[in-house]
């Protein structure tokens, strides 16, 4: 029997928790810095335009599909551009900035080596596409810790959908309920959480005000002690 804690601090009644076999890992915040440098990027770019990124933009597109938050972007700016434009070019400073400045999240690389030395398969699940992905994973050195990707391209419903995460279930051949997510967006718990996976919320600076309901466990970096509890490891 465990008490489970919350992301908004309460506790629940004891109950039976099963145990961890699979772990999912969002990409942009929550495995790497690239969403404070995509704000960077973001706001280079948007300049141009005579407008600038700001934490409220970076809530209308944060965990969501590439095309899906440039068009909302567009939209709410009222920004007079094709939002596939948009879009290539910020990825373009965007990439330039993650050849200088790329670097993980606290506590993903001690991890990740953690759940290696107990078997733990894990596995990449990102809105972003998947050349993207494995470029980052390739680049910090991580590709040996996980087992497959699923991307954008691997999904007909993006987040807060929880198909992404009923997919890498299925994959891994475990139960939902089996299989922990970490996520730094609102749309990305929505989706785990709608998944009946075991959801732990890690936000950031962008995203501390996001509504993180349902979620297992809401900590600020993955070097917190009840992350190592959580997954047993």
């Amino acid at each position: 029997m465990s008490v489970v804690t919350m992301a908004s601090g309460q506790q629940s009644a004891p109950r039976k928790v099963p145990a961890v076999e699979a772990v999912c890992f969002d990409l942009d915040g929550t495995m790497f810095n690239t969403e404070h440098l995509f704000f960077e990027a973001g706001d280079t770019v948007l300049q141009k335009f005579e407008r600038r990124m700001t934490r409220e933009v970076m809530d209308v597109i944060i965990g969501r599909r590439p095309m899906e938050s440039f068009t909302r972007l567009v939209e709410y700016l009222a920004i007079d551009v094709d939002p596939a434009h948009l879009l290539e070019i910020s990825r373009e400073a965007h990439h330039e900035l993650i050849r200088e400045k790329l670097a993980p999240m606290p506590g993903v690389v001690e991890l990740l080596g953690a759940l290696s030395k107990r078997g733990i398969p894990c596995a990449v699940t990102t809105s972003s596409p998947r050349d993207y992905a494995q470029s980052l994973v390739e680049q910090a050195g991580l590709m040996s810790h996980f087992q497959f990707f699923l991307t954008s391209a691997d999904v007909s419903q993006g987040k807060p959908h929880p198909e992404i995460y009923l997919k890498a279930a299925s994959t891994f051949g475990v139960r939902p309920e089996q299989m922990a997510v970490f996520e730094d967006s609102a749309a990305g718990t929505r989706a785990a959480v709608l998944a009946r996976a075991r959801t732990i919320a890690v936000p950031h600076e962008f995203t501390a005000s996001h509504d993180f309901t349902g979620a297992e466990l809401r900590v600020e970096t993955l070097t917190d002690r009840q992350v190592y509890e959580l997954l047993a490891v």
